[in-house]
């Protein structure tokens, strides 16, 4: 008997990522020489996407490219990574979205990024994708999109059962503003998975530290969201629900480019969500494959596959997902 393969709808923008490796940020004024450079399709869409699909998933990507050169080469880049690109929509009026990234001797990075098409994504674009989304074992979402999207997309997942995971990132619309107010419908999704800065501005916390990271994920909670996991690099998750917090730490590696770490986390946890409804033991998997994803240059060429994600783990004795 063949095992069923999980299924993941991803919705997330899409980039071309320009990534320069130099030993020092340059200032206004002046003029750096790189090491090396990365270019390649990025973005929490596609990067996600991959992810999911390393980690032994059927993926599908819901997104928007551009009519330049660039939009065929991210399709083609997704489909070489096994991603279904029927949902990538084109809007063939504006330039497909684009990273500038700069990466720094001690694996910092600085990035200006442009939006193009992807703040082009309409609710009608997830409509049309609805059934694509009630056939899913986990959508993942990122905010950083228009927000009109996103609550269509929860709410679609929300009359289909589909569980969800939101990354509940500032919308393009409020990119350049000082509102942290997020829409009700954000707190539909199952799991919310900020960053320490993002959820302290959701919550309108002052303290950004570990010590403050149980009570604002204990605010989400009460939001709405039935589980809050607030990443925090280095320092590893606080995983907050009604059943209580637990802080899970990270895994000590050396740091190349923190460029795909949230997304090897986001895309990883998905698919750990698939199979498994133990949020803890999930969040271990996917700090596994952000912490592996720093230890390379690159984004998408950093990704760990799901085989080197169980051997960090150290749990020769337990597969965390189906072999498929």
């Amino acid at each position: 008997m063949v095992e069923r393969i999980p299924r993941v709808v991803v919705i997330g923008g899409t980039y071309v990522d320009m990534a320069f490796k130099c030993s020092q940020m340059p200032s206004a004024g002046q003029a750096r020489s790189g090491s090396a450079l990365s270019y390649a399709v990025a973005g929490p869409g596609p990067s996600q996407a991959v992810q999911a699909a390393l980690c032994r998933c059927e993926v599908h990507l819901v997104s928007k490219i551009g009519g330049d050169p660039f939009g065929p080469l991210a399709k083609k880049s997704l489909i070489d990574c096994d991603v279904d690109v029927e949902y990538v929509y084109t809007a063939e009026a504006k330039n497909t979205g684009v990273i500038i990234t700069f990466v720094n001797a001690e694996g910092e990075n600085a990035c200006c990024h442009y939006a193009g098409a992807n703040s082009a994504l309409q609710p009608a674009d997830i409509e049309q994708a609805e059934g694509l989304i009630a056939r899913a074992d986990i959508c993942l979402i990122h905010g950083c999109l228009p927000q009109d999207a996103i609550a269509m997309a929860l709410k679609c997942a929300g009359l289909h059962g589909t569980k969800t995971i939101l990354n509940p990132a500032r919308p393009l619309e409020r990119d350049n503003t000082q509102s942290t107010d997020l829409p009700a419908e954000y707190f539909s999704a199952d799991i919310l998975i900020p960053n320490l800065f993002e959820a302290a501005d959701i919550t309108d916390q002052s303290a950004v530290t570990i010590r403050t990271a149980k009570l604002i994920g204990s605010d989400l909670v009460v939001c709405g969201a039935r589980c809050a996991v607030i990443t925090m690099g280095r320092r590893g998750c606080m995983v907050v629900d009604r059943g209580g917090a637990d802080d899970i730490p990270a895994f000590p590696v050396d740091l190349v480019d923190h460029t795909g770490s949230g997304d090897a986390f986001a895309g990883a946890l998905a698919a750990y969500c698939t199979v498994k409804d133990d949020i803890r033991e999930g969040v271990k998997f996917a700090s596994a494959a952000g912490a592996l994803a720093v230890t390379k240059f690159g984004a998408i060429e950093a990704l760990p596959a799901k085989a080197e994600i169980i051997q960090l783990l150290q749990r020769d004795d337990i597969d965390l997902l189906p072999n498929n």
